[in-house]
């Protein structure tokens, strides 16, 4: 893997976690003055050609035609106000989360690999795959339920079925414990390194 594929830190401009680059788009980025480099050091804020000149302690270097320039870990974007919104996704993990992995009929708390996923409203009858109309279950239970509502089934769920109110964190790269000058920005977000 290359050093212009590492990742670096995107912070917007009030100067919390956006998002993570390639140092490649990070680079074309600053080169583009939609961001600054922001030196780890002294917090302080270069353009891409005072960045090329620097020579920061403890960075990897990429080699150019004339030379070589450190390999940003942080860039802070100028004209971007709001972190972008993060949505929670409807997947088998987070819906496992949600219910705590437990059986949404019975109770009993599974591992992962010893849950199904039941429509409350069965998709033959034109329920859909949402928060509101999927649960964890047991396979016991699903297969009893199988095609039926909980009602019909004779089967009450233990709670009704939304949306979760929590937001994912960020996804940090796995390189994140070799960037100390990430630590403070992630602390904020209660990301532990």
């Amino acid at each position: 893997m290359s050093i212009l594929d590492d990742p670096v830190l995107v912070l917007n401009r009030a100067w919390q976690v956006a998002t993570f680059l390639p140092v490649r788009t990070a680079i074309v980025t600053t080169m583009r003055d939609m961001g600054s480099v922001l030196d780890p050091e002294t917090y302080m804020l270069m353009t891409f050609d005072e960045w090329s000149t620097h020579e920061p302690k403890d960075h990897q270097w990429i080699k150019t035609a004339h030379g070589q320039i450190a390999a940003p870990q942080i860039i802070v974007l100028k004209k971007y106000g709001e972190r972008p919104p993060r949505s929670l996704n409807f997947t088998r993990p987070n819906l496992y989360r949600r219910d705590d992995h437990s059986c949404q009929y019975c109770g009993s708390q599974l591992p992962a690999a010893d849950l199904t996923i039941d429509h409350v409203l069965p998709r033959s009858r034109g329920g859909g795959l949402t928060w509101e109309n999927a649960v964890a279950a047991c396979k016991d239970c699903n297969s009893v339920k199988a095609d039926q509502t909980p009602k019909e089934a004779r089967m009450t769920l233990r709670r009704q079925p939304a949306k979760p109110n929590w937001t994912p964190k960020v996804r940090v790269p796995q390189k994140a414990d070799t960037f100390p000058s990430w630590h403070p920005f992630l602390a904020k977000e209660g990301v532990a390194v």
